[in-house]
C-alpha cells in the first residue's frame, strides 16, 4: 500500500498523538505509525490503570484515560494509524520528501517525519535459563492478555514492581494456586498492592518465596516447575502450569539507529527551537528526543509537539507567514476543530 500525506508520525503514545492536534489545527494532515497493537504506547503498556498526576487540568487520571481523552479530542483531524507495524526505513527522497517504510510493507511518502516513539521498542527482560524460551506464548508469559486462561491453573509469577504485583492480585481469586517469587523482601510496587498481597499471604491463600529461579524442570516437552534459591540457603522445588515473569521491559533504539540521526545515548538530538533532528525534515518530540535541559514528562513533549507543528508549517509552506491563532476565538481553528464559532452578545 501506497501513501501520500503532509506528515508521518512514528508512535503513537500520548505525545504522537498531541502531535496529531497540534497539526491539525494548522491544517496539517497526519498518518501515524506504532509497531504496538493500539494506540497509548507507553501508557498503555506500563500503567493503563496506575494515576497520573501531572496532566494539567486534569487532578488525576489514567494511562488509558489520557489515551482515550487524546483519542477524542483528535477525532476532527481524521488521522490514519498502521498499528502492529514497525518502520524499518525512513530515507530521503528528495530534498522536500521522505518514504517511510514499515514491516508490513506499507509505503509512505511526506515532507515530514516526526519520531515520538518514547523510549524506543520496549521489550521484556526474559529469564535467562537454558530452555526458557521454547515456552513463551504457552506456559511462559510476559504479559497477560487473556485472564482466564489461568483459571483453575497453578502460577509462579516472577518480579516485585506494579506489573508482577497488579497480577498477582488479580490472578488470585481465579488460579488454582498463586507464588510470588522475588529476590528481596522489599518491593517497588506501590504500597497499597504490597500490602494487599502479604495479606494474602497471611491468611495463607497464596505464597511468596524471597529468592531466585536458578533452574527449570523440562520434561516431556512441557515445563513442569522450577527450582528456587531462597535467601535462607535452601533450594525449593515449585510446579506450576504457568510462569509469569514482570521483569520489567527494557527500551530498545531499534531501526531507529539506523537512520543516520545523530544519537546521543539512544536518543535523536534536536534543537529545541523546531525540535528538528540533524536531518532537515525529520522531527522528534517526547522521551526519544535529547537538549539541553530536557525533561521527560509527558506535559513537556506537548510543549515540543506544539514548536514542532508550527516549525512543520513554516517547512511545508516557505515564505508564507503562519499566524498565532486561538482556540477561543479563531473561526479557521473552530471550522477545524467541527465547532461552531460563539456569538458575541452586544
Amino acid at each position: 500500500m501506497d501513501i501520500d500525506t503532509d506528515v508521518v508520525i512514528i508512535g503513537a503514545g500520548p505525545v504522537g498523538l498531541f502531535q496529531v492536534f497540534e497539526l491539525g489545527l494548522l491544517g496539517i494532515k497526519a498518518h501515524v505509525i506504532d509497531a504496538l497493537a493500539q494506540p497509548g504506547g507507553q501508557c498503555i503498556e506500563l500503567y493503563p490503570d496506575k494515576p497520573i498526576y501531572d496532566i494539567p487540568a486534569l487532578p488525576v487520571c489514567t494511562g488509558k484515560e489520557l489515551t482515550d481523552n487524546l483519542l477524542k479530542q483528535i477525532e476532527p483531524f481524521h488521522a490514519e494509524f498502521h498499528l502492529g507495524q514497525e518502520v524499518s526505513e525512513v530515507r530521503a527522497l528528495d530534498a522536500d520528501r521522505f518514504e517511510v517504510v514499515t514491516s508490513k510493507g506499507t509505503t509512505l511518502r511526506s515532507r515530514a517525519v516526526i519520531v515520538a516513539a518514547g523510549l524506543g521498542a520496549f521489550q521484556p527482560r526474559r529469564v535467562a535459563l537454558p530452555g526458557a524460551d521454547a515456552f513463551e506464548g504457552s506456559q511462559l508469559h510476559y504479559a497477560v492478555r487473556k485472564p482466564e486462561q489461568f483459571r483453575d491453573q497453578d502460577l509462579v509469577v516472577l518480579g516485585g514492581g506494579d506489573s508482577a504485583l497488579d497480577w498477582v492480585l488479580a490472578l488470585q481469586p481465579i488460579a488454582r494456586s498463586v507464588v510470588l517469587v522475588h529476590r528481596s523482601n522489599e518491593f517497588r510496587a506501590a504500597p497499597a498492592s504490597v500490602a494487599k498481597m502479604r495479606a494474602l499471604v497471611d491468611a495463607q491463600q497464596m505464597q511468596m518465596l524471597i529468592g531466585n529461579v536458578n533452574a527449570l524442570d523440562i520434561a516431556d516437552g512441557r515445563l513442569r516447575g522450577a527450582s528456587v534459591q531462597c535467601s535462607d540457603g535452601v533450594t525449593r522445588a515449585l510446579t506450576f502450569h504457568h510462569l509469569l515473569a514482570f521483569y520489567g521491559l527494557s527500551p530498545k533504539l531499534g531501526p531507529i539507529a539506523q537512520w543516520g540521526l545523530g544519537i546521543e545515548r539512544n536518543q535523536i538530538v534536536v534543537d529545541p527551537e523546531k525540535f528538528q533532528s540533524s536531518t532537515p525534515g525529520i522531527f522528534a518530540v517526547g522521551d526519544i528526543n535529547t537538549y539541553p535541559g530536557k525533561k521527560k514528562l509527558i506535559l513537556c513533549g506537548f510543549h515540543e509537539a506544539a514548536l514542532a507543528a508550527f516549525a512543520i508549517k513554516a517547512r511545508l509552506y516557505p515564505g508564507e507567514k503562519v499566524h498565532l491563532q486561538y482556540t477561543t476565538t479563531s473561526p479557521i481553528m473552530h471550522k477545524r476543530l467541527g465547532v461552531a464559532t460563539p456569538t458575541m452578545e452586544p
